[in-house]
């Protein structure tokens, strides 16, 4: 226990620049004495007392705002910034050196017993208000976005963003794990292709309208009509709405 407070201590030193020194952390950092707490209560859960270790959570929530049941399973290296308003599940796991901001919920879903609550591999990071929900897997290296709602497995090194989150790939591009601006806007690249697409065919319709108004008027039309029925850019569109569309 005492190597995951030291590893807990650490992590909040290397990416908090606002962290000036180890007895800041322990009494300053919600997230710190959350993790604390929790590495206790968990232990008591561990050993079978059922009543204690609920005890000791809800005052941890009381004092920091962050809710952890006691049999959630959390590695070393983890750091919950910020804090306020984080819940994570009783069956959830978290490997090590992962990165959770506030209001992050990893929960469940369905009342079912068993495994209900998500899988983070190692060095996941979660933005602000995202929620992770279900019996899932999120990949090692995986940044999920701000406000994002993941419900479905995601792969390693991979972006997750949007309702419901869907993943970018970042292939070959190495992003510090802070770098919130550096997530790729999704639905703006589709947006803007659909509105690309659209130009495109309001013209395709107008050189129509204008070769058979030629043709009526006893006219040849010298224009040959050409154009893909599907470009890259349609693709990534179809790609975006695809689970949507399979469902209907």
């Amino acid at each position: 226990m005492l190597k995951a407070f030291q590893s807990d201590l650490a992590i909040i030193r290397e990416r908090d620049p606002a962290a000036r020194g180890i007895l800041e952390i322990v009494l300053c950092y919600p997230g710190f004495q959350a993790l604390v707490m929790h590495r206790i209560s968990h232990k008591l859960w561990k050993i079978g007392l059922p009543l204690l270790p609920r005890i000791l959570s809800q005052f941890t929530r009381s004092l920091t705002g962050i809710e952890i049941h006691p049999g959630a399973k959390i590695g070393k290296g983890v750091f919950i910034d910020h804090g306020m308003g984080v819940v994570i599940g009783e069956t959830t796991e978290i490997g090590n050196r992962c990165l959770l901001y506030q209001g992050v919920t990893l929960g469940g879903t369905g009342k079912s017993h068993g495994k209900r609550h998500p899988t983070l591999s190692e060095n996941v990071v979660i933005g602000a208000g995202a929620k992770v929900l279900g019996a899932i897997t999120v990949g090692e290296n995986t940044r999920i976005g701000a406000g994002s709602v993941v419900v479905r497995d995601v792969g390693a090194d991979s972006t997750v963003v949007g309702i419901p989150g869907r993943v970018v790939h970042q292939s070959g591009v190495r992003i510090n794990p802070l770098a919130h601006s550096a997530l790729p806007d999704a639905e703006a690249t589709i947006i803007r292709n659909l509105m690309e697409r659209i130009d495109y065919l309001e013209s395709q319709v107008r050189v129509l309208n204008n070769s058979f108004q030629q043709i009526s008027e006893g006219n040849s039309s010298s224009k040959i009509f050409s154009g893909e029925s599907q470009n890259l850019k349609d693709r990534e569109i179809i790609e975006f709405l695809g689970d949507n569309l399979e469902n209907e």
